[in-house]
């Protein structure tokens, strides 16, 4: 994969000393407590969470949050996200310096593969500590206290993915010359259910509006099939479990993803407006069906760049005795899958791929995620029914994971491809 070199965003705020040390030095005794590095950013009190936090009952997580943790609603992200909930103990250590936030910035598995150097680093100090300061405000943290997950998710993850996001948007704004009407750059998101993927593109989202970006974020679960669609494809192929629920390649309205993603290429000047499609999970009792239009959030142009997540972006049609060979009900399924290029992938132009090395994974994940959406008070699945829902996806994820991590999805570019390979714990590790 192309060495990344993320120059352009690390202009530092006042011109750099020839040192490491002397940037750190620059605006903050390294011995002074990280309150003090946090003042320009910092309102004269914190902003308090929309949402009242609430506890854990089951003990399981989601996600590195803390146990009563809560996220804000973001009015034009139409995504509402309840409690979230670790899986980590959550006894606070205190972030006691710039020095040691940055040690630990450039301990991170995304360093090197991104193309950061410690010098780089220590000239964006500033950004690190304003974009650190932004996710601990989404997620009601406090920054000078954040467990070590905490940290490794935000320092390590959630900011070297957002930087890699903004040098994708200046690559492809570059192409343009000045005075074209600038589509959004596509940014795809693909990896498996439950690993994080929609609280990554939550809190970038986040991270973009609070640069002056205008995004969007659509998930291919808005374009799922409505419920009487899906009861159709149901009895069109009886006996099929893989397709009996949503999921798999043909339980997706793809004209609707065509129709909303052209839409959203054309959404780059002031004044346009579209709503964008929502998918209800916990309609039917967690089976799901479209939401009303009338709760369809509404973006505004001009957009800069438009997250799209999901768990198969960037599958692409295997041999037909491989997929038999893994589950012969997969067969359709691997025939849709023809389909879905036109319908998604060729509208992204970066992608970042979230890298797993056993998909078992997912049962677990998928387990802490229907867990939360009960405790906020949604209808969600029994954990006998999720066991089930997840079985359904496995077969695919056998067939097209593998050369989805060897090649990359179709027509796309390893200049434009991070991959991030995580562990159990969601969190990013070292390539192997």
């Amino acid at each position: 994969m192309a060495v990344v070199v993320m120059d352009v965003l690390y202009r530092p705020l006042i011109p750099p000393p020839s040192s490491t040390s002397a940037v750190l030095d620059r605006n903050f005794n390294c011995n002074n407590h990280l309150s003090t590095s946090f003042l320009p950013f910092r309102r004269s009190h914190r902003i308090a969470s929309q949402f009242h936090s609430q506890s854990s009952k089951s003990g399981h997580g989601c996600s590195w949050m803390q146990d009563n943790s809560t996220s804000k609603d973001l009015a034009n992200n139409g995504r509402r996200h309840g409690p979230f909930h670790s899986t980590f103990p959550t006894t606070a250590a205190e972030v006691s310096s710039v020095k040691d936030l940055f040690e630990f910035i450039c301990s991170g598995p995304l360093i090197d593969k991104l193309g950061f150097t410690p010098q780089m680093v220590a000239d964006s100090i500033d950004k690190w500590l304003e974009k650190g300061f932004h996710v601990c405000q989404l997620f009601n943290l406090n920054e000078l206290y954040l467990t070590t997950p905490q940290k490794a998710r935000i320092y390590h993850y959630y900011i070297p993915v957002y930087l890699w996001c903004e040098q994708q948007i200046s690559d492809h704004r570059s192409t343009f010359k000045e005075g074209d009407d600038i589509p959004p750059l596509v940014i795809g998101f693909s990896a498996p259910q439950g690993c994080g993927k929609t609280t990554l593109v939550f809190a970038l989202d986040y991270l973009f509006q609070t640069s002056g970006r205008k995004s969007a974020t659509i998930s291919i679960d808005d374009f799922y099939l409505t419920a009487d669609d899906q009861a159709k494809l149901r009895e069109n192929n009886p006996g099929n479990a893989l397709l009996k629920f949503r999921g798999n390649a043909g339980s997706h309205d793809l004209p609707l993803s065509v129709e909303t993603l052209t839409a959203l290429g054309k959404l780059s000047k002031e004044g346009l407006k579209m709503k964008l499609p929502r998918y209800d999970k916990s309609a039917y009792k967690g089976r799901g069906d479209r939401a009303d239009p009338s709760t369809w959030p509404e973006v505004e142009g001009p957009l800069t760049v438009v997250l799209f997540e999901g768990w198969m972006l960037g599958f692409k049609p295997v041999p037909t005795e491989v997929v038999k060979a893994i589950d012969p009900q997969l067969e359709i399924v691997n025939k849709n899958l023809e389909a879905y290029y036109d319908a998604w992938d060729k509208f992204i132009k970066s992608w970042i791929i979230i890298k797993i090395k056993d998909p078992s994974c997912v049962y677990q994940w998928r387990l802490q995620a229907e867990i939360a959406m009960r405790e906020a008070g949604k209808p969600g699945m029994s954990d006998e029914e999720v066991m089930d829902f997840v079985s359904t996806y496995l077969p695919a994820y056998k067939a097209y994971l593998p050369t989805l991590y060897t090649e990359g999805p179709k027509g796309s570019d390893s200049k434009h491809t991070l991959v991030v390979e995580i562990d159990e714990g969601r969190n990013p590790i070292l390539a192997s």
